[in-house]
């Protein structure tokens, strides 16, 4: 009897990850082949608020049920709260693309801060990648973070943010590490 694909769930930041953004790309690039994969869409993703990310986000889980969550910015934080709930069931694997410090005084993002970092990723596998010039976190910062997840940690040159602007519309590599997680037990 062959296995059940794998869920593959991508959770955009502020402002969104239309395309060209990767998470865009890559949840097409999975699509393709048939793979079964949720890019949900916040609500008011340009002036986000918290407790109303917070209660899609939980309502998504419960009917998703995803093996793989890929976030992307302040989703991140998001899911570092739901961690610190402990009301979300463990994931296979979860990618921590570009969080930003839990340090972070955007007007924009003020409901998702303080934050208190989890000690539990819930997942089986986590890795955090991370750039040398994110504008949004430190490398010391993401180290620090590394350490306190006690994670795999991945980090790009000169990518900035990991997103459109930075170059990243298409990324191969993300899509071959996705599609290597949903074939393996």
């Amino acid at each position: 009897m062959p296995s059940r694909s794998k869920k593959v769930l991508l959770l955009h930041g502020w402002g969104g990850s239309n395309f060209p953004h990767w998470q865009s790309w890559l949840a097409g690039e999975l699509a393709k082949d048939y793979g079964n994969v949720s890019f949900l869409r916040f609500s008011n993703y340009d002036f986000p608020d918290f407790s109303t990310w917070k209660k899609e986000l939980t309502a998504h889980l419960k009917d998703f049920r995803p093996d793989i969550v890929i976030c992307h910015s302040v989703a991140n934080t998001l899911w570092f709260h739901l961690c610190n709930t402990n009301t979300i069931e463990k994931v296979q694997k979860l990618y921590l693309v570009a969080p930003p410090s839990k340090k972070c005084d955007i007007v924009e993002l003020e409901s998702f801060f303080p934050l208190e970092m989890p000690k539990n990723a819930h997942a089986n596998e986590t890795i955090l990648v991370t750039s040398t010039d994110d504008p949004y976190m430190s490398m010391d910062e993401a180290k620090e973070l590394q350490d306190s997840l006690e994670v795999e940690m991945i980090v790009l040159q000169n990518a900035g943010h990991i997103n459109a602007d930075s170059g990243y519309g298409e990324w191969p590599w993300i899509l071959e590490k996705v599609k290597e997680d949903m074939k393996n037990d």
